[in-house]
């Protein structure tokens, strides 16, 4: 154990410095190993009181435990389970009017003594909520009132004065994910849930499909095979949102090919201005690159990147044409946004 001047004095070097700050991670690491190897059927029972709960999770939490339960509630909320952060000094002024029957309280603190979440105990218990404790004591005042305890055991803090949570937040976040985590394997999350509930970000554009940003309707440009590349260039003209490509289909519905402005240039290109005046199945990509509905936005990037275009049809399973991924509604995003 560090003496008095040494968990003081601060570093007389970089190296000093730098074997501290891996000291600190070291003692927390040791400190998770040893929480995984008293972790036992606790954690089970939590995670199925709080799967068969019939209304939310009320996480509660004073200082830097209550830090901790809020990022567990945020784990739990978007991984499928209603969840609530709760503070305890609020909880007493009024606040408890979060808790209903069906509840569960999950409290986090690591003496299982703290005034403030004990004091709200009583009121949670009278509203009809079940009570998870994740605390070091099963022999705490917590501890002995929950229905089911998460005993983490003895932690010793990293700080070298053995005063500031450090080693036993880490813990508690640790578990908390780990109930979380083990709720929505419960439940059989998957990534479409995942999605539903990230809608933005690089979290969300990863599990995006085509059908939620395509163009439809008047915003896709389609022809007729029959007609003539002229017909359907004037047909299409006037407002509408710009794309450069045009859609055949058949009567059916069904894709046939697609003339791009880089199909247009090409006429001019090699002297074949005629072509304007010929059917625009002659002169159109016939089967093209295709995304079916259901397709993650993510793939269809990396495909569009790959393939180095810039229009991509999306079908359904019968290959009917339902819209369009526009490279420009994808400004800003790049195919390392959908990587893990």
């Amino acid at each position: 154990m560090a003496t008095t001047l040494e968990a003081t004095s601060a570093p007389a070097t970089e190296a000093e410095a730098l074997a501290f700050a891996r000291r600190v991670l070291r003692d927390e690491a040791r400190a998770l190993d040893a929480v995984r190897e008293r972790l036992d059927g606790s954690i089970v029972r939590a995670a199925r009181l709080v799967h068969d709960c019939r209304g939310g999770v009320i996480v509660t939490g004073m200082g830097k435990a209550g830090l901790v339960g809020r990022k567990t509630a945020a784990t739990l909320a978007s991984t499928g389970t209603r969840a609530f952060p709760l503070h305890p000094g609020e909880a007493v002024h009024g606040d408890l009017g979060q808790v209903r029957a069906g509840d569960v309280v999950l409290a986090f603190s690591q003496s299982g003594e703290t005034e403030e979440l004990l004091r709200i105990l009583p009121s949670a218990r009278r509203l009809g909520a079940a009570l998870v404790a994740v605390t070091a004591r099963a022999d705490s005042s917590l501890g002995r009132a929950a229905d089911v305890c998460v005993a983490l055991g003895p932690i010793p803090e990293a700080c070298p004065l053995g005063l500031a949570p450090s080693a036993s937040t880490t813990a508690m976040m640790a578990v908390g994910d780990a109930l979380a985590l083990l709720v929505a394997r419960m439940r059989e999350f998957t990534a479409e849930d995942f999605a539903r509930y990230h809608p933005a970000g690089n979290l969300g554009r990863k599990l995006t499909r085509v059908e939620d940003v395509m163009r439809t309707g008047r915003d896709v440009r389609t022809a007729a095979p029959g007609e003539t590349v002229r017909q359907a260039i004037v047909r299409l003209a006037g407002p509408r949102r710009r794309s450069g490509a045009v859609l055949v289909r058949d009567d059916r519905g069904v894709l046939l090919g697609i003339f791009t402005d880089s199909d247009l240039a090409r006429l001019f290109e090699k002297r074949r201005e005629d072509g304007l005046d010929r059917p625009i199945a002659e002169v159109m990509t016939a089967n093209p690159l295709r995304a079916e509905v259901g397709a993650m936005l993510g793939d269809a990037v990396e495909l569009m990147k790959s393939r180095k275009i810039s229009e991509l049809p999306v079908v359904d399973s019968e290959g009917r044409l339902l819209g369009l991924v526009d490279v420009t509604d994808l400004i800003g995003a790049s195919p390392e946004d959908f990587e893990e």
